[in-house]
């Protein structure tokens, strides 16, 4: 921690997931170092740990530092979901733009090995979308990540998709040597059919995840696919016009 803080930029964010047994600790150094603490997010995932003896895992604390309390990054607009004003009440006084994620994020299961993203060779994986909403709110296009424990190189992945720079530190070889095989496949990734450029198949996927609404759902459903259209267009804010049609072929072709 004192490391990573001497690097930070004056207007950098901090983040730190670490389970209960030293959560109290971390953020005892925080406070040391002269860190404010935004936000104690509770990252709550289904698969939790069994217990015997007491109540099952299934959460894990993140940090989420500044170095300025006053001047920082957050783009807000990047992680705004549909209210359930919105959603379910059709409530005319909702705010179009969404609502502000609560601080416990929900729909971030863990990486289990049955999940088509997990990768198979390291053993304590991190959901791409989670990394992805906190890159997203506390870092630019072009900024640059630090992940000083790279592992599975998870941040990276996430950080290359958003258009951002990245740097990841890892012990190990076979480590280090998987992750890069990992990012190069990235460069293979192509747009296929689809008629959104890759940021904006990016936001597509991240968008579903954050609703915890499925693609062949929401193409489905005319209140959700409004509803989702609408939203895409406040987190790409590229003034660009997305057409319920042109989404809805997106969707589709996700869906196959």
């Amino acid at each position: 921690m004192v490391v990573c803080k001497k690097v930070l930029k004056p207007y950098g964010s901090f983040y730190i997931a670490i389970g209960d047994e030293y959560a109290a600790d971390v953020k005892k150094i925080a406070d040391e170092l002269g860190l404010f603490m935004r936000n104690w997010l509770i990252w709550h995932y289904t698969f939790g740990q069994q217990m015997k003896k007491k109540f099952s895992r299934a959460h894990t604390h993140i940090f989420y530092f500044v170095n300025d309390k006053e001047n920082f990054t957050f783009n807000d607009m990047a992680v705004r979901v549909p209210s359930d004003r919105q959603l379910i009440y059709s409530d005319k006084r909702a705010n179009p733009a969404g609502k502000m994620p609560d601080d416990v994020w929900d729909g971030y299961p863990r990486v289990c090995g049955t999940f088509k993203e997990r990768e198979g060779w390291h053993p304590c994986q991190m959901p791409e979308n989670l990394l992805k909403r906190i890159i997203a709110v506390s870092t630019n296009s072009g900024d640059c990540v630090l992940d000083p424990f790279c592992g599975s190189g998870t941040t990276a992945a996430a950080a290359k998709q958003l258009g951002r720079n990245y740097v990841g530190i890892e012990v190990s070889e076979k480590y280090v040597a998987n992750a890069e095989r990992r990012l190069s496949e990235l460069k293979k990734q192509g747009r296929g059919k689809l008629i959104f450029d890759t940021g904006e198949l990016n936001e597509l996927r991240r968008l579903l995840s954050d609703m915890e609404r499925g693609a062949k759902e929401v193409a489905a459903d005319k209140n959700l696919l409004k509803l989702f259209t609408n939203q895409l267009a406040v987190r790409t804010n590229n003034r660009k016009r997305y057409s319920r049609e042109e989404i809805m072929t997106a969707l589709r072709d996700l869906a196959d």
